[in-house]
């Protein structure tokens, strides 16, 4: 996850005012994406199998691990 402009090959959408730019050949094969906010970062699902190397422990000063 990572801020973006929108280009041609996105999906834009637009959740409670949050906008969401999304590749449109990665939404097809995610099929669903749900962002979560717990208090301390952010959580993503999507019907991706991504491995452990889907997730990140924790994000500071740009940089997770």
């Amino acid at each position: 996850m990572a801020l973006d402009e929108p280009k041609d090959s996105d999906d834009l959408f637009d959740v409670k005012g949050l906008k969401f730019v999304v590749d449109k050949e990665f939404m097809e094969r995610a099929q669903t994406i749900e962002i979560d906010f717990n208090g301390m970062g952010f959580s993503l699902n999507s019907g991706l199998d991504l491995g452990q190397g889907g997730k990140c422990g924790g994000c500071s000063g740009g940089t997770c691990g």
